[in-house]
């Protein structure tokens, strides 16, 4: 056994020299099979270990005495020894998680703050290869893809799994050669958890019945859907890299005619790595978010959008596919009165603003400048204002005759709707002179009986 180990040690990279390697102890067979094999193999690498117990809080004394047995034998092997006690049971029910999945959360988020207080490492764990079985049994149970068919990996982040590819019954065995002694979970032996029920009841009914070697006919499954996840996972990280338009810390924006190219497998691989950007993990999305993420965008229709786990929302913008987070902060409307002449800046826009008033003759009009205007002064009726849009806006754009809705003219413009009321319109008393950075007002155009110019110069 030792040698398979470090030949997987070897192969996948899980430990390097000086090393410090969190190993989850439990007392029972698998955990101390791995604490053993792992000290014989500091005669091959230098290495240190770290002995971590997590006593769940739902076995009363049978789990204070395992957490005593897995302490004094710490102290025997004068290994570094931490212990937590939590409530699993508690934890599930205020999360609305299964118990397996809140002892999960419980375990690792206690490793992790060992690792923080040594300087880092990696957390060694006791999965098998029954477990493995167990796994995709369980997964294939609940529904998933090739991702989760391939089961457990030797290594994911700083999570590794020595003995993965090792038998229970060889771990036993090499337990029993040596005189190890170990605890036993009595909780494992009852048909009270999904995972118990699949390794007593119906691994060994699928023997009998249907295949003796299902173990590893399931561990072949695992590597031949591994080798095609990870082909898959790579291409679409590089086309994934090519699609996006920009990617901030809440938004990514997507290319969608480069998109709408892409194969639907990895269409809604795009998305799933859209989510594990946005939320950092994929906890809380379904293939039901992704499926509903990727109708959105078949359908293409312009400004819909829908609201996902986490306060995260998708929706299409023209050619542009977005997924991004909630904003915190609701929109707020602005509303400034600006001078007739001279420079103002308004702070919470961040902009200025260069007004000047100059007789027709002393202007030389550059039309090719989209950030100044000129407008016929003696048009304008009373204050000059800078706000964004209103419900019922309407303004008639230069070289049209009639009058047009702003939203529908933001619509035609294809300007993105979430930017809309962001932008500035400058104003008179009553009409808008200048949709900023887009169109000006036919009402307020020069013309040869203007006398008066106003001259607007947005500066940023």
């Amino acid at each position: 056994m030792k040698d398979k180990v470090l030949r997987t040690i070897e192969e996948y990279d899980l430990i390097e020299e000086n090393d410090n390697i969190v190993i989850g102890l439990s007392g029972g067979p698998d955990s101390m099979a791995l604490l053993y094999v792992l000290l014989d193999l500091r005669k091959e690498i230098d290495f240190n270990i770290i002995i971590a117990h997590v006593n769940h809080g739902v076995r009363g004394e049978e789990a204070l005495a395992d957490e005593w047995f897995v302490e004094n034998l710490a102290k025997e092997l004068n290994l570094p020894y931490y212990s937590t006690r939590v409530n699993m049971d508690q934890y599930a029910k205020e999360r609305r998680i299964s118990s397996e999945e809140a002892g999960r959360a419980l375990r690792y988020g206690f490793f992790r703050k060992i690792l923080n207080k040594i300087g880092g490492g990696k957390i060694a764990v006791a999965h098998n290869k029954n477990d493995q079985a167990e796994t995709l049994l369980m997964r294939f149970f609940r529904g998933t893809g090739i991702d989760g068919l391939k089961g457990m990996e030797y290594r994911n982040g700083d999570i590794i799994r020595p003995i993965l590819g090792i038998e229970r019954e060889e771990i036993e065995k090499y337990l029993l050669d040596n005189n190890f002694e170990t605890r036993l979970d009595k909780t494992n032996l009852e048909p009270i958890y999904n995972r118990n029920r699949i390794r007593l009841e119906l691994i060994p009914y699928i023997e009998k019945y249907f295949n003796p070697n299902i173990i590893d006919t399931l561990w072949r499954t695992s590597n031949i859907l591994s080798i095609d996840s990870r082909f898959l996972e790579k291409y679409s990280e590089e086309t994934y890299i090519k699609l996006v338009k920009k990617k901030e810390n809440n938004s990514i924006i997507l290319n969608g005619s480069l998109f709408l190219k892409e194969d639907r497998s990895i269409q809604q691989r795009i998305i799933r790595n859209c989510f594990l950007d946005l939320n950092g993990s994929l906890q809380g999305f379904t293939y039901r978010h992704i499926l509903d993420t990727l109708t959105l965008f078949l359908e293409r229709g312009t400004g819909k959008s829908i609201n996902l786990s986490n306060n995260i929302v998708a929706k299409t913008s023209y050619d542009d596919f977005i997924i991004e987070k909630k904003k915190d902060i609701a929109h707020r409307d602005f509303l400034f009165k600006i001078n007739h002449e001279g420079y103002t800046y308004i702070d919470e826009l961040q902009l200025g603003l260069n007004i000047k008033v100059l007789p027709i003759k002393d202007i030389k009009i550059n039309t090719k400048d989209r950030f100044v205007k000129y407008f016929d002064y003696d048009k304008i009726l009373g204050g000059l204002y800078i706000r964004n849009r209103r419900d019922g806006d309407r303004f008639v754009p230069y070289g049209m005759k009639g009058s047009k809705k702003i939203k529908d003219y933001f619509i035609d413009e294809k300007i993105p709707k979430e930017k809309r009321d962001r932008i500035p319109l400058i104003t008179d008393e009553e009409k808008i002179l200048w949709v900023v950075g887009y169109r000006t007002s036919d009402l307020f155009k020069i013309t040869d009986n203007t006398k008066k110019v106003l001259m607007i110069k947005l500066m940023k």
